[in-house]
């Protein structure tokens, strides 16, 4: 379902520059197809049974280095995305193996790289933080904290000047969104009128720390106040929601109207990385989201409400999806690990 064309009409919003979503002369945003729902809900569950593996491949051993697991967020990127065009490209955070999946990249290739293997996509020498696609346009997965919202800015300046009419989406986190060159690159965007979308995942803690006690102000909507760039605050939880908005954000920056920002309410049900037990958190509170709030179920239930699959296809769709995460799972610890030639490949050299 990746860089699919755009279905969905968007959800109006006020005339503001930073706003919620708007209620008031608003119509009622088209409804997606069966197909679509569906879709979302492969998607989503691929992503999810994806990360849990993922989780299982570390705890053996078998995943070295960092290891960031996208659990719980998995409607932002997939909403997103259902939205973009082949043309458009993406970057993000360390926490990126979602964005690789619903970019349309191989599990195999994804899981091996995080193995550290041949079959990866970066060799397996960029690990879980750094692998690239450029074939579907990802352009990572980074390390340092906000550096992505600097290339992603590079990434709309080259679409403006090669005139393709696409769209840079570059995600990073409410704790990301206080680094300096954040404001820049808004600042860069906002005179320049780069197509840029930018999304904050705000899944409330930057690493341990809450939202709210590492910003002064946490509606990260306004943010591009100050260089007049439109945002939305959005429902991160519901699939459906994040589609509408992306319509409305992604149509903004490719009509030639500049940057974009997308507050993404969401959150993660497993620690910053794997070596992060959570305990800045109560177990009470991450049973209570994904009760409420979880992405996958939410959408399930929809599914089965409004009659677009029945138990059956669902329950095959779930058959379909383990199956090929077992098997990426299984190239993953089959590929061979990179020659020691590979430590001279791929370097920049003067």
């Amino acid at each position: 379902m990746a860089r699919q064309a755009k279905t969905g009409a968007s959800k109006p919003t006020s005339a503001a520059t930073s706003s919620k979503v708007g209620k008031s002369n608003a119509r009622a945003p088209k409804s997606p197809s069966a197909d679509q729902l569906i879709a979302y809900y492969r998607e989503m569950l691929q992503i999810r049974r994806f990360e849990e593996k993922a989780g299982q491949l570390y705890g053996m051993g078998l995943i070295g280095g960092f290891c960031h697991l996208y659990i719980g967020q998995e409607a932002v990127v997939v909403g997103l995305m259902a939205a973009a065009e082949a043309q458009d490209t993406l970057v993000t955070s360390y926490r990126d193996h979602g964005h690789m999946l619903a970019a349309g990249m191989d599990p195999k290739g994804v899981m091996a790289e995080l193995t550290g293997r041949e079959g990866g996509y970066s060799k397996g020498k960029g690990g879980s933080m750094h692998m690239f696609s450029r074939e579907k346009n990802f352009f990572g997965g980074h390390g340092i904290v906000g550096a992505q919202v600097s290339i992603g800015t590079g990434l709309a300046f080259a679409h403006k000047y090669k005139g393709d009419k696409g769209v840079c989406q570059a995600y990073f986190g409410d704790g990301a969104a206080n680094q300096g060159q954040v404001y820049e690159s808004f600042n860069m965007a906002a005179l320049w009128s780069l197509p840029v979308v930018y999304v904050i995942e705000n899944n409330r803690y930057g690493m341990g720390t809450a939202v709210d006690r590492a910003s002064a102000m946490t509606e990260f909507h306004r943010r591009g106040d100050a260089h007049g760039i439109p945002g939305m605050q959005v429902n991160g939880m519901d699939v459906v929601e994040v589609r509408e908005a992306a319509d409305k954000a992604i149509g903004h920056c490719r009509s030639g109207k500049g940057p974009f920002i997308l507050d993404m309410e969401t959150y993660r049900y497993r620690g910053h990385s794997m070596s992060d037990p959570a305990r800045y958190r109560s177990k009470e509170e991450v049973s209570k989201v994904r009760k409420e709030s979880d992405p996958i179920d939410t959408l399930r239930a929809r599914i089965l409400k409004e009659k677009a699959a029945d138990e059956t296809l669902l329950k095959e769709i779930d058959r379909e999806v383990k199956a090929a995460i077992t098997e990426a799972a299984e190239f993953a610890q089959t590929s061979p690990e990179p020659d020691a030639s590979e430590l001279y490949t791929d370097v920049l050299s003067a």
